[in-house]
C-alpha cells in the first residue's frame, strides 16, 4: 500500500526535500528544474496530496486572492445587462496575471439581507462598489472591513478612490441633438433616482434631491440643456422605473407616451430604457424616427447595431480602471507601502453617437 502524505511537510519529508521546494513546485515552478517538479507532482498525486492549503498561503501572503464587486442589482442582471457585462469584462481583464479572482456580491435593489452580514462574509482582499446611493449601508459595511475600497459611478461626492464619468455633462449632447432637430415636446425616461422604490412620474423639482447621483446627473444635464433652449423644465415629463429590465422599460414608455401622446421625442438615461421605447413604439404602430425620436445612454453593442442615437460610455474601460486601481491599493496595503495623500480619482471620457433615431418632428 502506498503511504499517503496529506500535508506539504509530510510530502517534503518523504521526498527528502525542503517544504519550500514542494511549495515552489506548485506556486513558483520556474524555481525548479522540470525533472524535479515532475517528481514532486507525481509523488503528490500518488499519495493523494492536493497541493498547498490556500488558506495557509493567504495567511503568509496576506492575500486571499479575490476582489469583491458589490452590485446593486440581482445577480442575474450582471449577466443579462450588456453594460454590466462589459464592466465585469473590464474587471476580469484587470485581474489578468494577478492570481486574483472576481467575487460578485449582489446586494440587489430590494435586498433584504443585513448589509454587514452580506459584506462581512465576503472573503476578498478589497471591494469595488458599483453604483450605490449616498449613505448606502452596503458601502458603509465595506468600509467597516478596513480593506481597500474603490467606488465606481456613484456616489461621486466622496473622498474614496473613484472611477466614473461626468454624467451631467455626458448626456447634454443627446439633449442638444433633439433640440437641434427641432423638438420642443420632449419626455425623459430614467431608471431609479432614489434608493427607495418610486415608479412613475417625478416632478423636475424633485430631481435635484435624488440620492442616486448617476441618474440624477443625467436627468439634470438634459434639463440644463432644455432650460438653455427656453423650455420650462417643469413642463418636461419624467418617468422612472426602479428595475431596469425589458418589461419595466416598455411599461415606462407606455406610461409616458399614453399620458403625453403629444411628445415628439424621448430622451432616455440608459440604452435599455431606449429599447423599451423602440419596442413600445413598434407595438403601437409608431415609426422611429419619423413619428418619434429617441436617444439612449451607454452605447452598448446592441444599441449601435440597432442604430440608436446614444451616448457611448467606456463600460469595459471603466471596469478595467476600477480593477487596476483596487489592485494597486491592495498591493500597497500588503507591502505596507506608505499611502499617497492624493486619493485616486479617474473620470473617463464619453462620446455622442448620432445614430439614426433622431429626426425633425412632423409637426
Amino acid at each position: 500500500m502506498v503511504k499517503r502524505a496529506r500535508t506539504l511537510a509530510s510530502l517534503a519529508a518523504e521526498l527528502g526535500v525542503s517544504r519550500t521546494t514542494v511549495s515552489n513546485a506548485y506556486n513558483q515552478p520556474d524555481q525548479l528544474s522540470a525533472a524535479l517538479r515532475e517528481k514532486i507532482l507525481a509523488a503528490a498525486a500518488a499519495r493523494g496530496y492536493p497541493g498547498p492549503d490556500p488558506m495557509a498561503r493567504s495567511m503568509r501572503t496576506r492575500r486571499v486572492g479575490a476582489i469583491g464587486v458589490l452590485l446593486t442589482e440581482h445577480l442575474s442582471y450582471a449577466f443579462e445587462d450588456v453594460a454590466s457585462v462589459d464592466f465585469l469584462a473590464g474587471m476580469a481583464e484587470a485581474t489578468y496575471g494577478t492570481d486574483s479572482a472576481v467575487t460578485l456580491i449582489p446586494a440587489g435593489p430590494d435586498a433584504r439581507d443585513d448589509a454587514s452580514t452580506l459584506v462581512g462574509r465576503a472573503v476578498v482582499d478589497g471591494f469595488v462598489v458599483y453604483s450605490v446611493a449616498s449613505g448606502d449601508a452596503h458601502l458603509a459595511a465595506a468600509q467597516a472591513r478596513h480593506l481597500p475600497v474603490v467606488l465606481c459611478d456613484q456616489p461621486s461626492d466622496t473622498d474614496l478612490p473613484f472611477v466614473g464619468i461626468d454624467d451631467r455633462a455626458a448626456i447634454r449632447p443627446a439633449a442638444r441633438a433633439l433640440l437641434e432637430a427641432g423638438h420642443r415636446r420632449i419626455g425623459i425616461l430614467s431608471i431609479r433616482l432614489t434608493r427607495l422604490r418610486r415608479d412613475g412620474f417625478v416632478p423636475a423639482a424633485d430631481v435635484d434631491g435624488a440620492d442616486l447621483h448617476v441618474q440624477r446627473g443625467r436627468v439634470l444635464g438634459a434639463l440644463d440643456e432644455f432650460t438653455a433652449a427656453g423650455i420650462d423644465p417643469g413642463q418636461v415629463p419624467i418617468v422612472t422605473r426602479h428595475i431596469n429590465d425589458q418589461p419595466s422599460c416598455v411599461d415606462a414608455a407606455r406610461e409616458l407616451l399614453t399620458t403625453h401622446p403629444d411628445l415628439t421625442a424621448v430622451l432616455c438615461t440608459t440604452d435599455s430604457m431606449a429599447f423599451g421605447v423602440l419596442d413600445y413604439a413598434a407595438a403601437t404602430g409608431r415609426t422611429v424616427p419619423a413619428d418619434l425620436s429617441v436617444t439612449g445612454f451607454d452605447g452598448v453593442r446592441y444599441a449601435l447595431h440597432r442604430g440608436l442615437s446614444t451616448v457611448i460610455q467606456p463600460n469595459k474601460a471603466k471596469g478595467a480602471a476600477a480593477g487596476r486601481m483596487l489592485q494597486e491599493l491592495i498591493d500597497a496595503r500588503v507591502t505596507d507601502t506608505e499611502p499617497s495623500l492624493d486619493v485616486p480619482r479617474r473620470i473617463l471620457r464619453t462620446t455622442y453617437h448620432a445614430g439614426s433615431t433622431v429626426a425633425p418632428p412632423r409637426n
